[in-house]
Order: C-alpha cells, then structure tokens, then sequence
C-alpha cells in the first residue's frame, strides 16, 4: 500500500515536471489550476504567471482582477473553454489582459483542473483608446465630433429610465460663414470656428454635451429638467455669448446663428434620425432670428415633397402628366381666342395632385426645366393636331406658362423657336405666360429672353399681374403683348371697391401701353359684364368652362363657333 502511494506520488511529480517545461515553454503566463476546497490551488506555473502573483504594494494583479473566483466557477461548471478580459482596475491606466481557460481532461484521477493563459493587451486597448478617441473627436475645435454626439443621443435613447421629453438636442450653425471664408479666407474661418466653440462652451452647462457635428454647425445634448423652457434658456444664453464680436486678424466681425431645437420624444429608432428634426428646424429658423421648435406635422409634408418629387421625376420620363385647356374668350364678341395649356397629374390611387403642390417641387429641384419643355412641346403638338383635324389652320392660340427657373436655367427661346417649327407652326399662335417675379429676378435676364422670343414671333404675357413688383419702366421698355390680370382682384370685384379700382387702373395702364388684357377667374356672368363694361379684352374662368382635355377644348372650339 504504501509503495503504491509512493508510486502514485511520483507519477504526479512527474507529470508536474513535464507541465512545467511545458508552461516553461509558452511565450504567454500560464498555470495548471485546480480546485482546492472552496477556492482553488497552483499545481504548475511559469514565471509570468508568478509574476503576476505577487503582490507589490498592494494586492497582486491576480487577485485585484478576481481572477481565482472566476477560475473556480469555470470548473465547477463542466465548462470545457471560457475567453475573457480582465484588468485590475488600477484607475485610468490598468493593465488589461486577455484570459484563456482550458479544462483538462486526462487523468481525471487529479481532480478537475484547467490550463489558464493570460495574455497581456494593455499597450493594444490604450492604442484602441488613443485611436478611438481620434474617430470621436473634432480635429480643429477639440470638441466631440458628429460620431460621438450620435453615440450619445443613442446612449440616452437606449437608457432604460429615459423618459420622452426630458432631453432635447438644439443644432445652430453661424451666419454668414460662407461669407467670412470668401472675403477673409479658410484660415480666419477657422479662427472663427475656434472661437465661436469657445463661445459656446461658456455658455453651456458642465453636464450638456457639446459637438461640432459638421462645417458651421455645431449640437447641443441637454438634459432638461424644466421642460422646453430650459432649452429656449440655453439658446439666449448662447445668443448673449454671440454678442460680441469677433476678431479675426485686423478685423471686427460680428456674427449670429440660426438655431432648431427638437425634443427627444422616444420615438425616434436612431439619433440620426433626432439630428434631423434639429436641422430641419434649424432650416426654418434662418431669416427669422428665432429658435424653431420641431414640428413633425411639417417634417411629414416636407417628405412628402420629396416623395413628390421621386414620383414627378418618374411621371415626366414615362409620360403620366397630361394637359388641361382652359378657354380664353374675347368678352366683346364671345368667340374663344385660344387656350391657355395647365399641367395636370393624376397618380392613380393617390388621386390628382394639385399643380400648387407639385409646381413648386419642380421649381425647387430642377425638374421645372425638363416638365415646362414638356408641357411646351405637347401644347404645340396639341395645338397642331387641332389644325389636322380641321383640315386648315384654326384661329387659334395656345398659352404655356413659364416658371422663373426655367427663364434662368434654360434656353426657352430656343427650345420655343425648335418647337414650332417641329409642328409647322407660326409664332404668333404661342402665347408664353412669366410671372413678374420672372422679370424682377432678373430683369436684364427676362428682356434678353422677351426680345428674342418676339424675333420669332411668339407673344408674351405677364401673368398675375399687380401680385408683384414690377417697375413701371420695365413694364414700359419690355414688349410685352398681355396683362393678365390676377384672380384675387376679379373675384374681389363683386363686394371690394378697392379690387373694382385696381383693375380699373390696370386696365387704364394696359391701354395706355397698348397691351391686351385677360382677366382669370371670371366665374359668374356678373363678372363678365362688369370687364367687359370696364374694357378688358379677354377673360378665362369657369363661368366659361373649366379646364378641358384636348378633344373636348376642339369640341368647345367648334360648339362656340356653331
């Protein structure tokens, strides 16, 4: 019995030798760890393993990482592999390591033992810091950079006691900065960007976050424990730190900022998406020299633009729109003189979007230029066809309107010349209608375009007219054929001396000038006499027909003539 004991003992010295040059071997620490009542016992370890498990002046870094309970654990669980970090919190520089345990599963007579590993990665995590800290911070101001204020407003979102309303992130950019960089240069941009964030980080509480989140616009996290109030407080306190001004090399600059504020409300999925509300608040409140709140009423119909403009770029390539023509009549014989062309869309079951909403669209992302030579060249074809039709030339004319943008952006006169003469038509049987805010644009722009529009015989109306501004030298120098006056002033007409007195005027102004005159909206027969007593020269309105489609306008043509 007792050389059997003695056997066994040396066969376990043995295998420990043999671990021991074994963990000897390995460039990492290492130790064969068993349990031992309720802790655990060091069979066999390496140097860097003692190393680590002596302590200094204080505990040594084994135990200060709680690495013996967690090796414990692990092999009372059956657990066969287990990967970890631990670190021994030593402040804002521990020494981490990556920890490797193995259970062993040979000679189980030896007790449930494990090969623990520790591999040192503190120099790798302080350069993933230094690298990390680089990615979320904004390289001229020091402040965080969008990044990190994303990370943030995440934080809070995800924050299991947040509660909607109780923070809010205000966004403001600096007016004028594109000003200030081509008039003084990056460089004193810059050293304006720097001292507009100091600027702001005066201003603002210890706890808020603060981030440059791109160009001049810079965001504000706040915690807010009075409401809405106390983000409005934030923004005055941030326009009284603007107050003074800047100086930037010899020069005294004084600058202010727009600034939109959204609430973080919790139904916001990502901060991107709380960012974007701020902004577009932001949007609105330049010019206003106030803080806009976001409103998602306005966010939802500013979406919808741009789903109308996704969907109007697709109708123009395949065709979807179509043209209206609304009769134009010479009130003193009752006969149609032409047909002004209106653009209509129909969307199927979305139904028909008003030309006010989509006109506008058109206007503000380029698609004008590409639906207004559209509606040009179909109302020409149309135009042409009717004269087919007949047999001869019709006497008619047709009216397209042009939208200011197109004025600017597009060659019309050309385009126009193009045209008629695709579809063997004179110029004088197109009518094109500017507002006066096409003329007060750009008024040398407009006469260039008028005069050579005129070289080809085209006419050129002036459509609502008395909304704007137009001069009265442009309006005498320009040859303009028509003055078509507004709606509002027609219908006014009825109950409003004052609307009776304007169109009046204008009627006077036309005759003198040697202009045509169309009158919109005439919508009852009262009205039409009251023009006609007055001298206008032509009138539209439903109280003659409502816009028509291209076969029943021929029709209305030939049903007025009969």
């Amino acid at each position: 019995m007792v050389r059997r004991a003695v056997r066994t003992a040396d066969r376990e010295a043995e295998i420990n030798r043999a671990r021991q040059d074994f963990l000897d071997a390995l460039p990492v620490a290492a130790a064969v760890v068993c349990l031992d009542g309720d802790g655990t016992r060091v069979q066999v370890a390496n140097d860097g393993y003692g190393a680590l498990s002596r302590a200094g002046h204080g505990p040594s870094f084994i135990e200060a990482s709680g690495l013996p309970a967690r090796i414990a654990a692990f092999l009372r669980a059956q657990t066969a592999e287990s990967v970890f970090e631990v670190d021994d919190g030593q402040g804002v520089a521990p020494r981490v390591f990556s920890v490797r345990m193995t259970r062993m599963r040979a000679w189980p007579a030896l007790g449930a033992r494990a090969l623990v590993t520790l591999l040192e990665r503190t120099a790798e995590v302080e350069t993933e810091k230094s690298l990390r800290a680089e990615m979320v911070r904004d390289s001229l101001t020091g402040l965080a950079n969008r990044t990190a204020f994303n990370e943030a407003v995440e934080a809070v979102l995800d924050d299991p006691a947040f509660q909607p309303g109780s923070h809010a992130v205000l966004v403001l950019d600096i007016t004028r900065f594109s000003r200030v960089n081509e008039c003084v240069g990056a460089l004193a941009g810059d050293e304006l960007l720097l001292t507009f964030a100091r600027r702001l980080c005066s201003a603002v509480r210890a706890h808020d976050l603060l981030a440059r989140t791109g160009g001049n616009e810079f965001a504000l996290l706040m915690r807010l424990d009075r409401g809405l109030e106390e983000a409005l407080s934030a923004a005055e306190r941030i326009r009284a730190a603007l107050g003074a001004p800047f100086r930037l090399s010899e020069l005294e600059i004084r600058v202010d900022c727009a600034m939109g504020c959204a609430l973080l409300g919790g139904g916001e999925t990502l901060a991107a998406e709380v960012l974007r509300n701020a902004q577009f608040a932001l949007k609105r409140a330049k010019g206003s020299g106030r803080v806009r709140i976001y409103e998602p009423k306005q966010a939802r119909a500013a979406r919808r633009r741009f789903s109308i403009e996704t969907a109007l770029r697709r109708a123009i390539e395949a065709g979807e729109l179509r043209l209206a023509f609304q009769p134009i009549i010479a009130l003193g014989t009752g006969a149609v003189a032409g047909f002004e062309a209106l653009s209509r869309w129909d969307r199927g079951e979305e139904g028909e979007i008003s030309p006010g909403e989509f006109i506008p669209v058109a206007e503000e992302s380029g698609l004008i230029v590409p639906l207004g030579r559209w509606a040009l060249e179909t109302a020409l074809a149309t135009l042409a066809g009717w004269d087919r039709a007949a047999g001869r030339v019709l006497p008619l004319t047709v009216n397209v309107n042009l939208s200011p943008i197109q004025v600017v952006q597009d060659d019309v006169a050309a385009f126009a010349a193009s045209a008629l003469a695709r579809h063997g038509l004179a110029g004088e049987r197109l009518t094109l209608e500017l507002t006066e805010s096409a003329i007060i644009r750009d008024p040398p722009m407009a006469m260039k375009v008028i005069e050579t529009l005129k070289a080809f015989g085209v006419r050129v109306a002036v459509d609502d007219f008395g909304t704007g501004y137009t001069s009265l030298a442009y309006l005498q120098r320009l040859p303009i054929d028509v003055l078509k006056i507004d709606r509002s002033f027609v219908s006014g007409m009825v109950d409003d001396e004052d609307s009776v007195a304007i169109v009046r005027a204008i009627l006077s102004l036309s005759a003198a000038l040697g202009m045509e005159t169309t009158a919109e909206g005439i919508d009852t027969p009262k009205l039409a006499s009251a023009l006609k007593a007055l001298g206008c020269s032509h009138g539209q309105g439903f109280h003659f027909a409502a816009p028509l489609s291209a076969a029943d306008a021929l029709d209305y043509w030939l049903a007025r003539r009969a």
